[in-house]
């Protein structure tokens, strides 16, 4: 089967079958593209969809996105907002901080942190999905800017545009932060970064072919019959088999 690139023209097409042994004309080719109602090559490129946008810059394109977690104080319940990143094409997730006040000066301090040139978050991205929160203010859009990073807001009302970020947190709240009562930030920081692990690293992916994210490295011991053992975090919340050294 031969599948050429979304911006290829009738000629370019003919010529890379011509190269397989394959000659056909360029008549043929258009008449194919049109029964699958395919448009030739300057009309595809005007009209893009979201769906091949996404598809094609998977590997430097991320995601971010606010959530809130409220949890007990001495003073009563408060409300924590935690930043997050997602990157799309590894869906490797890196939880930026936490605060119950998200200024503009703490904004700024967490786009320079993504956007290091040693260690950054962002190093490598092109472009950042994010909402039209007023939390994502000039000056944090202007940092990345600076960084080679391209900001793109999406329209009100359209979380299904930064899908991989809305199902993070859809995970996160459902396998682990609702059955928790939280005693301040401490706690929920450690509930977070421990989560955090988890869907690295123990936790696997229907949209990554059902695998593990980032697995460690296999026992090379050669033992067989060894026994399963049951690893645990936050107290047997979250569970992950593997066999036994």
């Amino acid at each position: 089967m031969f599948a050429s690139p979304s911006g290829w023209g009738y000629d370019r097409i003919v010529g890379a079958l011509a190269n397989l042994g394959h000659p056909v004309s360029d008549q043929t080719v258009g008449n194919i593209l049109r029964r699958y109602g395919i448009q030739p090559a300057p009309k595809r490129s005007q009209n893009t969809t979201w769906k091949d946008f996404i598809a094609s810059h998977m590997a430097v394109l991320a995601g971010t996105d606010f959530f809130t977690v409220e949890v007990l104080t001495w003073r009563g319940l408060a409300t924590y907002y935690i930043l997050f990143f997602i990157h799309l094409e590894s869906r490797r997730v890196s939880l930026a901080g936490l605060t119950k006040h998200p200024t503009a000066e703490w904004m700024i301090q967490m786009a320079r942190n993504v956007t290091d040139e040693g260690f950054g978050f962002l190093r490598g991205m092109r472009y950042l999905l994010h909402d039209r929160d007023t939390k994502f203010c000039a000056a944090f859009l202007d940092i990345l800017r600076s960084s080679g990073i391209q900001p793109l807001a999406l329209p009100p009302r359209s979380p299904n545009l930064n899908a991989f970020s809305e199902r993070w947190v859809c995970s996160i709240r459902q396998e682990c932060l609702s059955k928790l009562i939280l005693f301040g930030p401490g706690p929920l920081w450690r509930v977070l970064t421990e989560y955090s692990a988890h869907y690295h690293g123990e936790r696997n992916h229907q949209g990554k072919g059902n695998l593990l994210l980032f697995p460690q490295a296999p026992d090379k011991s050669g033992q067989s019959g060894r026994s399963i053992r049951c690893k645990h975090r936050l107290g047997g919340l979250l569970k992950y088999y593997e066999r036994a050294a």
